[in-house]
C-alpha cells in the first residue's frame, strides 16, 4: 500500500502523466472558468438551434438522388408535375347518387381555393366521364342499360316533371290506382315500399339512408364501386413545417365538413396519398412523445441514482448532457441544413450513449474517491485511469457512425454525421465539463467500495467453470446461426405504418380494388403509337392484370354504341327534358301529399290478401302518417334523403345522352396532361395481378415488367430499390465499420488477441439478437435494421472497456465499480431506447423491440461470456505494476474521515 507522500509524489508528477489527466487536473484548477466557457457555448448553440431548427419531412430526399432508379423517378416527376404531392379524397356514399353529388360538390369548393390547392381533379367523374360513360361500357352492356332506362321512363319522366316529395307521392299514388285497376299488384310495388320504408324510417329516427333510385330502377342491389368517388387533389406544401401537407388536408376536412359530406349524413370523406400517409405517419410517431419523454427520464434520473448515490453527480451529468445535447444539435444544423426524418434521432442516440461516458468517469470517479479521499486527486486519477478507454470507446462509436457517410442512404448518412460528431462532444464534456462541475458542487466522498461484492462468487463460477461457459456459448452460436437463413426483411413501407391511422386503413382499402391500387409500374414510351405497342407486350405478361395508356380513353365499337344512345336519346329526349318543371312544393303540400298517399296505402293493403305487398303497404302508409302529422324538420330531412339524389340520377341520364364521337384529339386537356409528358413522351400505366399488397407477387410483378421495361418506374420499384440501397447501405457501412475499428483497436491495443478478444462477444451478441428475431417471428425492416450499427457501437465501447481492465492488471471485473457502470449504463440505454417498443407507430415500436433485445444480449456476453472469453484466452499474468485500471485499490486509512455517503 502507498503511503500518502508516495501519492502526492505520484499525483504531482502530471509531466508524465496521460494527456487527459492533465486537461482534468486543469479544469479541476480552472473550474468556475470552465463552466462560464461552457454555459457560453451552450448559449451560443441555444440560439443557433432556435434560430435554424428545422426537419424536412420530405421523405424522397433521404436517399441520394444521383441513383439510376431515383433519376428515372426524377424524370418521371418533372414530366407530370401533377403526380407528386398528392392527397387522394375517398368519397364514399350509401347511394351511387350520394356519392356522385359529394364528390362533383366537394371538387367544385376546393376548385375555388387555389391558395391552397395547385389542382383538383376527378380521374373517374367530370364531365368528361359523366357524358361519355356509356361508351366505355360494351355495346350489349350499353343496349342493358338503355332499355333499363326505356323501364323506367314513366317513373323517371313523372319525377322529371315534379323532383320532389309532392311528386314522389304522386308518383305512388298514381302507381296504386294501377294495383286499384288491377294493372299491376301490391307485390310488384313491395321491394320498391320496403326501400322507401327504410329511407323514411330513418329519417324519423335520425339515422340517414338516403334512397338508392339506381337500385330502385333496377331492381338490383348497388355495386360496391359505384358507391365510391376519387377526387386527386395537389395541396401546396410548406415542408418547414414538421407536417408539410396537414393545413391543406385540415381545410379538406372542413370543407367536406362545412358541406354536410358527414357519416351522419349517409358519407364518409377520406383522406390518403403520399401527403396524408407522410403527415399521419409523422404524427403517429410523436403521438404520445411527451409523456413518454417523461416517463423516460425519471426512469433514467432513477437509473443514475441508483448507479451514483449523489444528486449532485447525477445534476452534473445531466447539466454536461445537456450542454453536449445543444452543441450536437447546432452543429448538425450548420452542416446539414434543417434535420431529415432519421437524422432527427440524433438526440435520442446521443443521451442514451452520452450517458455511458457520464456513468463510466462518474463510477471511476467514486471508486478513486474512495481510494484516495481527496475530490480533486480522485477526479484527477479518474482522468488517468478511465481517459484511454474512453477515448477509444468514443472513437470506435464515432467510427460505427461515420462508416454511414459513403453510403447512397442520405437519411442514415447524415445521422451518421451528427451522432459520430457527437460522440466526440460527448467525450470531451466527459473529460472537461463534467469534473469541472463535480468540483464545484463537491460531492460526498465515499467510505466504502462501490463494487459488487455480491457478484464476488459469480466471478468465480466464470473463471473457474469458464470452459463450460464458453461451450455453451458455442452452441449458442451454432443453433443461431442455424436459424439465420430464416430471417425475413419486409421491404413493405405499409407494413411499419399504423393500420389505425385514417390515411393507412383507406389506403389498405383501395388496395382491394385493383383498378384502385396505387402499387403500379409506370413506363414512358417516345409516342403514343410505339406506346401502344408496348403495352400489348406488357399486357401479355402472366404478372400483368391490365395496362392504360392514352388510348385506353378512346373507346371502341364506337358508332354502334353512339347509334344506341341517339336512339334512346331520341326516345327519352321529352321525358328527361320536360318543357315545364313544377315549382318547389310548400310545406303544406306536402303534408297533403304524403296524407293522401297514406290513405290510398291503407285502402289498397285492406283489399288485399295479407302478402309481403300489403304488409309493406301498411308499414309505408304509418311511416307517411307520422312523416304528415310531425315537425316540419322531419319533412325537409325527408326531402333530403329522397330528391338531391333523384336530381343527381336525372342530370346523370340527361348527359349520358348527349355522348358524342372521342378520338385523342378530342380528349381534355387535363386528361391528356395525366398520359403525355411535357417531353412528348407517352405514359402507360402497369397493373400487378392478385393482391397489390403481398410482398411475393410485387416483387414478380417488378421483375417481370422491368425486363420488359428497364426505364420504368412506380412505386413498387421504387420500395424494392429503396430497400437494396438500403440494405446495401448498411452492409457497406457494416463492413467500413468493422475495418475502422479493428484497425483502431490494433493502432491503440498492438495485440490482435486483444482485438478478437474485443470483437467476438460483439458478432456473438449479434448473431443471438438476430436468431431472437427470428424466433419472435419479427422481420428485419427499414426502422429496426437501425438497431445493428447501433448494437455494434455500444457493444464495441462495453468490451473495451473490459478488455482495457483486463490489459491494466483488474481480475474479479464483475464484482468491480467497472460491471456498476456497465451494469447500469446498459439499463440507462435500454430505458431510452427501449420506451421506443410502446410507440404508437408499429415501425417505430418493432425499432425499440429490437434494439431492447440487441442491448440485453450485449450486456449478457459483455458481463459473462467475455469475462470468460478473457479468463481462457487472456494475459494470465499482469502487465507490470498495477495500472491505472486497478479496479479495487485498498482503502486510505491515513486520510482525514470523509461524510458518508448514501
Amino acid at each position: 500500500m502507498q503511503d500518502q507522500s508516495e501519492l502526492k509524489d505520484n499525483l504531482g508528477s502530471l509531466n508524465a502523466a496521460p494527456l487527459v489527466t492533465k486537461i482534468v487536473a486543469f479544469c479541476c484548477r480552472r473550474a468556475r472558468s470552465v463552466l462560464l466557457l461552457a454555459a457560453s457555448l451552450a448559449g451560443f448553440a441555444l440560439i443557433y438551434v432556435v434560430d435554424h431548427i428545422a426537419i424536412d419531412t420530405d421523405s424522397t430526399k433521404l436517399i441520394s438522388p444521383d441513383l439510376p432508379w431515383r433519376q428515372r423517378e426524377t424524370r418521371f416527376d418533372a414530366n407530370f408535375p401533377q403526380s407528386v404531392d398528392q392527397i387522394v379524397v375517398v368519397v364514399d356514399a350509401v347511394t351511387p347518387e350520394l356519392a356522385e353529388r359529394a364528390a362533383a360538390l366537394l371538387t367544385e369548393h376546393l376548385s375555388a381555393r387555389s391558395e391552397q390547392f395547385r389542382a383538383v381533379r376527378r380521374p373517374d367523374g367530370g364531365v368528361f366521364f359523366n357524358r361519355n360513360g356509356l361508351l366505355f361500357l360494351s355495346v350489349g352492356d350499353v343496349s342493358k342499360a338503355i332499355d333499363e332506362l326505356i323501364g323506367a321512363q314513366p317513373l323517371l319522366g313523372s319525377l322529371s316533371q315534379d323532383p320532389s316529395l309532392r311528386g314522389f307521392m304522386g308518383l305512388l299514388s298514381t302507381g296504386l290506382l294501377g294495383v286499384e285497376e288491377g294493372e299491376t299488384t301490391l307485390e310488384d310495388l313491395a321491394k320498391p315500399m320496403a326501400a322507401l320504408s327504410k329511407t323514411l324510417r330513418g329519417v324519423l329516427t335520425g339515422r340517414a339512408a338516403p334512397l338508392s333510385w339506381r337500385s330502385l330502377i333496377t331492381g338490383k342491389p348497388e355495386d360496391p364501386r359505384e358507391l365510391r368517388r376519387l377526387i386527386i387533389v395537389q395541396p401546396i406544401m410548406d415542408f418547414s413545417a414538421l407536417s408539410p401537407g396537414a393545413a391543406a388536408s385540415d381545410a379538406i376536412r372542413a370543407e367536406a365538413a362545412a358541406l354536410g359530406l358527414l357519416p351522419s349524413n349517409g358519407v364518409r370523406v377520406r383522406l390518403t396519398g403520399p401527403v396524408p400517409l407522410a403527415d399521419e405517419e409523422f404524427s403517429t410517431v410523436t403521438d404520445g412523445a411527451v409523456l413518454n419523454a417523461i416517463l423516460t427520464g425519471a426512469a433514467v434520473v432513477l437509473l443514475l441514482w441508483l448507479a451514483l448515490r449523489s444528486p449532485q453527480i447525477i445534476l452534473s451529468i445531466l447539466l454536461t448532457l445537456v450542454v453536449g445535447l445543444l452543441c450536437t444539435a447546432a452543429f448538425g444544423l450548420a452542416v446539414t441544413g434543417p434535420l431529415n426524418l432519421i437524422s432527427v434521432a440524433f438526440a435520442v442516440l446521443f443521451v442514451g450513449l452520452g450517458v455511458d461516458f457520464g456513468i463510466q468517469f462518474c463510477v471511476r470517479y467514486r471508486t478513486e474517491r474512495h481510494a484516495r479521499g481527496q475530490l480533486q486527486d480522485a477526479l484527477t486519477a479518474t482522468g488517468g485511469s478511465i481517459g484511454k478507454p474512453l477515448a477509444l470507446a468514443a472513437t470506435s462509436t464515432a467510427a460505427g457512425f461515420y462508416a454511414f457517410l459513403p453510403t447512397d442512404y442520405r437519411g442514415v448518412s447524415e445521422l451518421g454525421l451528427i451522432a459520430g460528431t457527437g460522440m466526440f462532444i460527448a467525450f470531451l464534456l466527459s473529460i472537461t465539463l463534467l469534473p469541472a462541475l463535480i468540483k464545484l458542487v463537491a460531492p460526498q466522498g465515499e467510505t466504502s467500495d462501490i463494487g459488487f461484492r455480491f457478484l464476488a462468487p459469480i466471478d468465480r463460477i466464470v473463471v473457474g467453470r469458464r470452459q463450460i461457459i464458453l461451450g455453451v456459448s458455442a452452441l449458442m452460436a451454432a443453433g443461431s446461426t442455424v436459424l439465420l437463413p430464416f430471417l425475413t426483411f419486409d421491404f413493405n413501407p405499409i407494413n411499419l405504418k399504423s393500420p389505425k391511422v385514417e390515411s393507412v386503413a383507406t389506403l389498405l382499402d383501395l388496395m382491394k380494388d385493383p383498378n384502385t391500387t396505387p402499387n403500379t409500374i409506370d413506363v414512358l414510351a417516345p409516342s403514343l403509337a410505339k406506346a401502344e405497342a408496348l403495352s400489348a407486350k406488357l399486357s401479355a405478361l402472366p404478372e400483368v392484370s391490365q395496362t392504360i395508356t392514352l388510348q385506353s380513353f378512346v373507346p371502341s365499337e364506337q358508332q354502334a354504341k353512339l347509334t344506341l344512345i341517339e336512339d334512346a336519346a331520341d326516345l327519352l329526349g321529352g321525358t328527361f327534358n320536360p318543357t315545364e318543371v313544377k315549382q318547389e312544393p310548400t310545406d303544406a303540400e306536402n303534408r297533403q301529399a304524403l296524407a293522401a298517399t297514406a290513405r290510398a296505402l291503407r285502402t289498397a293493403a285492406a283489399g288485399a290478401t295479407r302478402t309481403e305487398g300489403s304488409e309493406a303497404a301498411s308499414q309505408l302508409a304509418d311511416l307517411l302518417d307520422r312523416l304528415a302529422t310531425g315537425e316540419e324538420t322531419y319533412r325537409i330531412a325527408a326531402t333530403d334523403a329522397l330528391v338531391p339524389g333523384l336530381k343527381t340520377l336525372l342530370n346523370q341520364v340527361r348527359t349520358s345522352l348527349t355522348a358524342e364521337s372521342i378520338s385523342v384529339d378530342k380528349l381534355p386537356i387535363e386528361l391528356v396532361r395525366d398520359w403525355i409528358g411535357r417531353d412528348a413522351r407517352a405514359r402507360i400505366q402497369v397493373f400487378p395481378k392478385g393482391d397489390a399488397n403481398d410482398n411475393a407477387i410485387l416483387r414478380h410483378f417488378t421483375q417481370a415488367v422491368l425486363a420488359v421495361a428497364p426505364d420504368a418506374t412506380g412505386a413498387p420499384i421504387s420500395v424494392q430499390e429503396s430497400s437494396r440501397t438500403i440494405v446495401r447501405a448498411f452492409q457497406q457501412a457494416g463492413f467500413w465499420a468493422l475495418l475502422s475499428i479493428t484497425v483502431l483497436l490494433i493502432v491503440v491495443v498492438r495485440r490482435i488477441r486483444d482485438v478478437l478478444l474485443t470483437l467476438i462477444p460483439l458478432f456473438f451478441a449479434g448473431v443471438l439478437t438476430l436468431a431472437t428475431c427470428v424466433v419472435a417471428g419479427q422481420p428485419i425492416n427499414f426502422a429496426n435494421i437501425i438497431a445493428l450499427p447501433l448494437l455494434f457501437g455500444i457493444g464495441v465501447a462495453f468490451n473495451i472497456y473490459f478488455v482495457m481492465a483486463w490489459r491494466s492488471g483488474a481480475r474479479d471485473i464483475l464484482q468491480s465499480g467497472l460491471t456498476r457502470a456497465v451494469f447500469f449504463s446498459a439499463l440507462t440505454t435500454a430505458t431510452a431506447f427501449g420506451s421506443l417498443w410502446f410507440s404508437n407507430h408499429p415501425g417505430t415500436a418493432s425499432m425499440g423491440k429490437v434494439l431492447t433485445v440487441s442491448l440485453g444480449w450485449t450486456l449478457l456476453t459483455t458481463l459473462f461470456f467475455l469475462p470468460a472469453l478473457l479468463a481462457q484466452f487472456g494475459d494470465r499474468q499482469r502487465s507490470g505494476t498495477a495500472g491505472p485500471y486497478q479496479l479495487t485499490p485498498a482503502p486510505r486509512t491515513d486520510l482525514p474521515e470523509q461524510p458518508t455517503a448514501t
